[in-house]
């Protein structure tokens, strides 16, 4: 169940954002003072971070790309990264946990 939960929430926050254009993702989030885009890759990291220590590898650092439109791509692959890792389930719904409360923050 959660690797359809992870699933499900990424392609949520993927359909939310995935038509944004960028000054959507310069907008502050949520009433605050940091960029979406900036929300949204620190979800990828968080994810990337879940893959390598599932996968018992060093974490490094997701780059940050000079175009925010690539965002939901990269969540995407960090995401079947960790799903490919087969992590246990508590993992999982930690990282299904962080999306939804990202999306809920955008």
């Amino acid at each position: 169940m959660s690797a359809a939960e992870l699933g499900r929430a990424v392609e949520l926050l993927v359909r939310q954002v995935g038509h944004w254009q960028q000054p959507r993702w310069a907008a502050s989030a949520g009433g605050g003072n940091v960029p979406r885009a900036d929300l949204v890759h620190r979800l990828v990291q968080e994810i990337a971070n879940f893959a390598a220590d599932a996968e018992g590898q060093p974490r490094r650092a997701v780059p940050r790309l000079d175009n925010d439109l690539a965002l939901p791509d990269q969540l995407r692959v960090v995401a079947a990264d960790l799903l490919a890792a087969a992590p246990p389930d508590a993992v999982l719904h930690r990282a299904a946990a962080e999306v939804t409360a990202t999306r809920s923050a955008l």
